[in-house]
């Protein structure tokens, strides 16, 4: 199983201890499905500055395929973050060399030449989407917590899995959000709920998954670890329930300790 992650690469600093960890939905994906056993390669842009190197030596060290990660002159994005009752809370983002990255055309001839693309909400990715999804390669998107962001609702229609996050909405609310995606065309709309759990829907209904009772430490990467689960499961041909359990049980991993990977 090969999955293509493209899109947003960061650093996430923390304000109030003044350390950074390395970071991004896109590259987390990647490193999460790495954890699960699976192969995974990382697409987009690090600055020419040490956050750059610290990036790369980490996605080395994780086993993440980086022949298509890019240093570019500028600086590597910033995310700030701090920690409210466990909760990761995004502040300021200095999106640095992230702001002219665009897939070429020879990142979407690498990119499909994996099972499976995942791209994300803010990564620059979505021109990408409709020669990846055309040539039949199957496209997960991440839309984070903004699913009808126009940039999201442009991409649905290209993508096979559609991923959010809303723990705000009551169940019957976040299921009309998810039916008027999924008329969009995406095979699948998936949300994450925190503590409330995970909704699914396809053509077949509405599956359910609770969330499991553990220590929290951190909630940074928790949808990413889901979706890199998921994803593995999906790519397994396991059932959509099965697929989310599996989500969940790596989500879990991930929120017992600082920081999006453990170091």
């Amino acid at each position: 199983m090969k999955l293509a992650c493209v899109g947003d690469c960061c650093i996430d600093y923390y304000d109030e201890s003044g350390k950074g960890f390395p970071g991004g939905n896109a590259v987390n994906t990647a490193v999460y499905f790495r954890r699960l056993g699976g192969e995974a390669s990382y697409t987009g842009p690090v600055g020419q500055d040490h956050y750059g190197e610290q990036l790369r030596a980490a996605l080395l060290e994780k086993g993440v395929d980086i022949s298509h990660l890019k240093t570019v002159p500028g600086k590597t994005a910033v995310t700030h973050v701090t920690i409210q009752d466990g909760n990761r809370v995004f502040g300021a983002y200095e999106e640095g060399v992230m702001a002219d990255f665009r897939p070429s055309a020879e990142d979407v001839d690498f990119l499909c030449s994996h099972d499976l693309a995942a791209a994300v909400l803010w990564g620059h990715a979505e021109d990408a989407l409709k020669e990846i999804h055309a040539r039949g390669v199957p496209v997960s998107y991440d839309a984070s917590d903004a699913p009808f962001h126009e940039t999201a609702l442009s991409a649905a229609p290209y993508t096979t899995l559609f991923f959010f996050s809303d723990d705000k909405s009551d169940t019957e609310g976040l299921k009309e959000k998810m039916k008027t995606i999924f008329r969009l065309g995406p095979s699948a709309v998936i949300a994450t709920r925190g503590n409330k759990g995970s909704l699914a829907f396809d053509r077949t209904g509405f599956e359910a998954c609770e969330a499991p009772d553990v220590p929290v430490v951190d909630t940074l990467g928790a949808g990413d670890s889901y979706i890199a689960g998921f994803l593995k499961g999906w790519l397994e041909k396991k059932p959509l329930k099965t697929c989310m359990e599996e989500g969940t049980r790596n989500a879990a991993i991930t929120i017992g300790y600082t920081g999006a990977w453990q170091q």
